[in-house]
């Protein structure tokens, strides 16, 4: 495995989790997220798979989803909302990774 293939598996892990992180923020549609997650080129991700993943959140509740006008004249958009089952979710994905983070500044000895 070289350090690309390592990034691949670092993104599928934590995709969903920087996902819900934005969605706590506030209300996001889906391109918006998109867009969000380029500034972070570790977790960028294109429509393929944003879409999809979109779509299992909604299936398992964690997210909900509203169609809202644009004020710009533009199509309506779909927005994104974290459920309550959602940020329980996230509360816990949350701890697991403050403990992944502790436990790899251990290993580091740091």
């Amino acid at each position: 495995m070289n350090v690309e293939d390592w990034r691949s598996q670092i993104k599928r892990g934590t995709l969903e989790f920087c996902i819900l992180l934005l969605i706590k923020q506030r209300p996001y549609y889906g391109y918006e997220i998109i867009s969000k997650l380029e500034q972070y080129p570790i977790v960028a991700a294109k429509e393929n798979t944003i879409y999809p993943l979109l779509r299992r959140l909604l299936k398992e509740e964690y997210v909900s989803s509203s169609w809202q006008e644009s004020t710009e004249g533009l199509p309506p958009r779909k927005y994104y909302s974290i459920t309550d089952k959602g940020t329980e979710y996230l509360n816990a994905m949350s701890l697991e990774w403050d403990n992944l983070l502790i436990a790899i500044a251990e290993i580091k000895g740091v």
